[in-house]
This record gives C-alpha cells, sequence and structure tokens, in this order.
C-alpha cells in the first residue's frame, strides 16, 4: 500500500475488472523423421510453409539409406506438403539421422571415417583440403547426400588502395581494420621480378612517433608482437583481397556470398559466415557449408586457399597483379562422401541430448506451443530388429512423449500393405486416449518421380485437424473432412470393414461415390468410454492449458476470499464465452458448467500446505457418429 506522508494529489492506478483467459494455439504441429538435409541436435525451426522446410531441411528428393539396397520415399517432406495443403500454418520438424558407425554427433570431426568413399558421420567433405592447404576444413553443415555440393570461390583484387599524395600523410582509402591485402614493398617494385607481392593483413594501431593513429601491415598471428610489421610510407601497391563463395547443386537455387573478408577479425570473414558454432541461428538453419581453420589471421588463410588454387589451374598467384583492373581467380571443388546414414530406429525418434541440444523428441520438450506431434514414414516397411518392432516402438514413444507433456495428442499411422486384420492386431497393442491411428496410407502424386505414391495419413491428418480447429474449432471433430491431395486410398474400405475397425478405436479413411475422399473416424485410440471422442480429448487439453497459462497471476496471492471470488470469476467467465460459442453442452450456464472454489473445495490442510484447490466441470459436445432416422408408416387417422 502506498504511503501518503505529505499533503498533495496522488493518482493510482486501479483495475474493477476480472483477470481473463485467452484460449490457447491447438494446431501448431511437430513431425520427427529423417530428411535430407538440415539440423540434427538443434531446436526445431518453425516452418509456416513448405518453401521454409525446402530450404533447411532440403526437397522430396528420395533418401538412401547405407543399409537399405533401395531408395525411400522422403515421407517427412511429402508430410509437410500435405501438412500445409490441408491447412496446417505452423510447424516445427525435428530431423533424425543414424550414422554408418559409431554416435552422432562424433565428439570430434577428426573421429569421422570413410568407408567406400562415405564418411560415417554423413557429412560430405572436400579431401584435398586435409593435405595441401594446411588446417583448413572444408564440410558440409549437416549431414546428408544432398550435403555433395559443389563450393566455388572466385578470388578479386581490388584497386590500389594507397594514397602517396602526401608524403607525410600516407593512406589507405577505403579499407579496414582487419582487411585483407595483397602488397609489395618499394625495395620489392625494385630488385623482384613485376607482380612479386606478397598478402598480408591490415592493423590499425596508434603511432606514438607521429601521434596519430594508422595502419600497417601484418603477416603474424593477431596475438604477436608485430615485430616484422610493414609500415605505409615502406610499400610501393595496397590492393585489398576478398572472395566471393558459391554453392550449386544443393537444393533450391545457388547461393552466393559476395566479397568476404578472410582475416577472422572481420563480421563477413569465412570463419564467421561459416562458422562451426555460429553466433547467429540463420546462419545454422539457412547455411550449408562449414568452414573451420586453426590459422588465425587472414593472410595466412588466403595464401592458404589461393596455393589450392594454384593446384587446381597451375596459375601463380601474382599474375595479372600488375594489371591496373581487378585481377579475378577461381576455384571449384566438389564435396563427396555425405550420406543419409542408416535408416533410423527407435532410439533416434526418442532422440538424446548433446553439448546441451536435444535430437528427436526429446527437442520438442522445450517448446510449449506444440499440440499435435507425428512421426510420418516411421511405420514404412519397418520389421523386427534385435527382437524389436521399431514401428510400434516409435508409436509408443509417441504416446509416451504426449501422456508426459500432457496437453498434446499424436497421430498415429498404420503399416503400408496392412489389410484390415493386420491394423487390429497392431491396435490391440495400443491404449491411449492422447493418440488417434488412422488407416489406410493416402495415394498422392510424387512430383519428383511423377508417379503415384502411398503416403502415410499422419501429415495430412495434422493438417485438417488445423483447418478444423481454424474454421470451426477443437470442439469439433476432425472429421468427414476432405483429404485435399488424396488420389485415392491404399485399400477402398467399405462399410462392413468399417464397422468391425471403427468400434477398437481405428479411424478409416474412405471414398464416397460424389462426396470423395473424407476421414470417416473420430477416435482415440483408448478404451475409456470416457475419453473415446478425439475432440473431448484435445478440447480438454485446449481448456486444461489455457486456464493454467491464464490464471498464473494467482500464485503467491493470499489465499482467502477475495482470492477465491476472483478465480472463480475468471474462470466463469471465461467458460460463459466457450459457452455462447456454442462449444458446450447444456441450455444455459449452469448446465454447461461449474465452478467451485471456497471452503467446501479446500480443508484447514490445504491452507496451512499453500494449497488453493478450484473445481471445474464442463459438459463437452461429442460428436454424432450415430445420426439415425426412423421412420414409419401411418394412416390418415393417426395424429
Amino acid at each position: 500500500m502506498p504511503e501518503y506522508l505529505s499533503p498533495g494529489v496522488f493518482v493510482e492506478e486501479v483495475s474493477y475488472r476480472q483477470k481473463s483467459i485467452e484460449g490457447v494455439s491447438t494446431s501448431t504441429t511437430g513431425f520427427v523423421g529423417p530428411c535430407g538435409f538440415g539440423p540434427v541436435f538443434d531446436e526445431p525451426a518453425l516452418l509456416t510453409s513448405y518453401s521454409d522446410f525446402e530450404r533447411i531441411y532440403g526437397g522430396m528428393d528420395k533418401l538412401k539409406f547405407e543399409d537399405h539396397d533401395n531408395t525411400t520415399n522422403n515421407f517427412i517432406a511429402h508430410a509437410v506438403q500435405a501438412y500445409f495443403s490441408e491447412g496446417g500454418k505452423r510447424l516445427y520438424i525435428a530431423r533424425v539421422f543414424e550414422p554408418i558407425s559409431g554416435a552422432y554427433p562424433p565428439p570430434e570431426r577428426t573421429s569421422a571415417t570413410s568407408t567406400s568413399g562415405k564418411w560415417s558421420d554423413g557429412h560430405a567433405r572436400w579431401e584435398p583440403l586435409t593435405s595441401p592447404m594446411g588446417d583448413i576444413f572444408l564440410k558440409a553443415r549437416h549431414p546428408g547426400k544432398a550435403g555433395n555440393f559443389k563450393v566455388s570461390f572466385l578470388f578479386k583484387y581490388g584497386q590500389d588502395a594507397l594514397d602517396t599524395s602526401d608524403a607525410e600523410n600516407i593512406l589507405l582509402r577505403g579499407l579496414a581494420n582487419f582487411s585483407v591485402v595483397w602488397a609489395r614493398t618499394s625495395e620489392e617494385m625494385t630488385t623482384s621480378p613485376v607482380g612479386s607481392g606478397q598478402l598480408y593483413w591490415i592493423e590499425k594501431y596508434f603511432d606514438e612517433t607521429r601521434h596519430r593513429d594508422t595502419f600497417r601491415l601484418r603477416r603474424d598471428d593477431p596475438d604477436g608482437d608485430a615485430g616484422e610489421a610493414l609500415s605505409l610510407d615502406q610499400l610501393e601497391s595496397v590492393r585489398p583481397v576478398t572472395v566471393t563463395v558459391a554453392t550449386s547443386g544443393h537444393y533450391g537455387d545457388d547461393i552466393t556470398w559476395e566479397d568476404l573478408s578472410f582475416h577472422p577479425g572481420r563480421q563477413n570473414a569465412l570463419t564467421e559466415i561459416f562458422a562451426v558454432h555460429p553466433a547467429k541461428r540463420s546462419i545454422s538453419l539457412y547455411v550449408p557449408l562449414v568452414f573451420e581453420t586453426q590459422l588465425k589471421n587472414g593472410a595466412a588463410i588466403a595464401e592458404a586457399l589461393m596455393n589450392q588454387a594454384n593446384i587446381v589451374d597451375n596459375t601463380p598467384i601474382n599474375s595479372n597483379l600488375n594489371s591496373s583492373r581487378s585481377a579475378l581467380r577461381t576455384m571449384q571443388v566438389q564435396l563427396t562422401g555425405g550420406n543419409d546414414g542408416n535408416q533410423p530406429d527407435s532410439g533416434e525418434y526418442q532422440g538424446t541430448e548433446s553439448q546441451g541440444m536435444k535430437s528427436g523428441l526429446m527437442a520438442f520438450e522445450d517448446l510449449e506451443d506444440i499440440s499435435i506431434v507425428a512421426a510420418p514414414g516411421s511405420t514404412f516397411d519397418y520389421t523386427a530388429v534385435s527382437g524389436t518392432d521399431i514401428a510400434e516402438a516409435v508409436m509408443r514413444q509417441l504416446i509416451t512423449h504426449c501422456e508426459r507433456m500432457r496437453y498434446r495428442v499424436s497421430i498415429l499411422d498404420s503399416v503400408n500393405g496392412n489389410l484390415p486384420g493386420d491394423i487390429r492386431a497392431l491396435k490391440a497393442k495400443i491404449d491411449s486416449t492422447r493418440a488417434a491411428l488412422y488407416y489406410p496410407w493416402i495415394r498422392i502424386f510424387d512430383p519428383i518421380t511423377e508417379t503415384e505414391i502411398l503416403n502415410p495419413p499422419s501429415g495430412h491428418m495434422a493438417g485438417i485437424y488445423a483447418r478444423n480447429d481454424i474454421e470451426r474449432g477443437v470442439h469439433k471433430s476432425p472429421a468427414n473432412e476432405v483429404a485435399r491431395l488424396a488420389l485415392g486410398f491404399e485399400i477402398l474400405l467399405n462399410k462392413a470393414q468399417q464397422e468391425v475397425l471403427n468400434p477398437e478405436g481405428i479411424n478409416c479413411l474412405r471414398f464416397f461415390e460424389g462426396r470423395g475422399f473424407r476421414i470417416w473416424g473420430a477416435r482415440t485410440a483408448s478404451s475409456d468410454p470416457e475419453w473415446k471422442y478425439l475432440n473431448v480429448r484435445r478440447y480438454f487439453a485446449f481448456l486444461e492449458r489455457s486456464i493454467e497459462k491464464g490464471t498464473q497471476w494467482a500464485v503467491f496471492e493470499n489465499n482467502g476470499e477475495t482470492l477465491w471470488t476472483n478465480i472463480r470469476q475468471t474462470i466463469e467467465d471465461f467458460l460463459f464465452n466457450e459457452w455462447k460459442e456454442d462449444h458446450l453442452a447444456g441450455a444455459d450456464p449452469k448446465e454447461a458448467y461449474f465452478v467451485r472454489c471456497d471452503r467446501t473445495t479446500m480443508t484447514q490442510n490445504d491452507l496451512d500446505n499453500g494449497r488453493m484447490i478450484c473445481l471445474v466441470g464442463v459438459a463437452p459436445l461429442r460428436p454424432a457418429e450415430f445420426v439415425i432416422f426412423r421412420i414409419g408408416q401411418k394412416t390418415l387417422d393417426n395424429r
């Protein structure tokens, strides 16, 4: 309470209204599975379109697992396209990767081995860089055969920047601290061959003799004593040297980085733009190349690269440097040995933690806005490995993740090629209120092969969930909705087959003449009749999460009548709005919900231990799964 110690006018802000609860989003989705490229151990990126996915995780090109003879459809990429086409808005991807051998990521870059021309950690490299260039390392940032792209280096020599018009005040025009230059001294001008000179980096320092800031040229490391540095009055010519780097053959358009610096101290240096551990998240997501070196000065880095260019094109470094125009030198290298690793097992889907970063489903644990999770493709042609059925193991991990995170549901795929009897046997092993199983797979058009392929239904269903939530609301079951991308189904189910599958909690996808391909099931994979319907489970998750977030202000408030009244009114206002929007059953609010928070809900022991207990009951709407019309004959005498 404010103090009033001296006379005056005091203006204070007070509130005369109840706190409000805002409904949380229910359509943000997370997919986990193998991709063609992209980070494995990193916070999943938020995607809002398929083009976002393509820039980070690659396109729809098929994957080639080293422990399989044939290529595999890129199910995650197709699921992402289906998600956004069906109406999804926000999506996270957790890429999984299993290396050919060893752990991923390896503890050191040198621990990766090459077998049959493929690196065990999956990262493409350019092998000649490991020997003639000294300690410089060039590789694809992420594992995958998509990392086998070309890298071009274009070295540029600018105009002479040395201004000697004032002998007492020699200047360097247009250059900054740590710039790399090609320079020749006055002595080299008279005693050395034409075009001779060396590479240096520029250091800004205070000239105590002339009492002013100026530049000097160095070739040693920045932590050296600069004993052999050249002053500007020793120089005859100074030309800036930069490099332009381009990648080609990677997903999407070719990428070019113009006029980069060599020295690690510059913001646009090679070691910053292609950093191993980038400071900017955009680099880890959108820059597919890593340039690593233990060389500490830009002159040494530039010289190492140019020496390698000499090996490639057999042209001396100093050729054409006596030209007044910018001289160019190019070098193109091919990264090789990148691969998609082995087909991931359940351990990769579950995820691990390395150096503070998480992979797989573990990466979703720190993202609070996810409401739907799925693993598209995890059930494709998996067989028993070491006595464990991987498809079933991944399903259980999805369910366990949702149970632990509370406010999430998992979308489970049937196994491709399953007959109705097979899917019943699979469903018999699953029982959860936070999972929904869909059958069969969906036939779609593959733009890569220009043929029809089978796609797991989870990507489509996640998009339909989102579309349903946006257009109708999470209270409405995501069923009797059209699968927009569907060209057909793996199996065309009939009514008799669904009569067997539906009671067991298997949501069927069916074709209806004149009504297209539709989702014809709205049940969870639970045997509990209270949570039989998917919309009830998801609506309660929405209510619980919204109330939890909207009442955080109550923590540590005085646990008395004032707090209880405020809590009751806050929740009642929220539920009244839900009832007015026709999201709850009941002809009036008393039938739709109740909220109790008083001495009848708490004992003295609860109060003594800091517990405030509020009881909330709501009457959810259940879907009209069976619409029944009873029609009989009548006579004129019937009334």
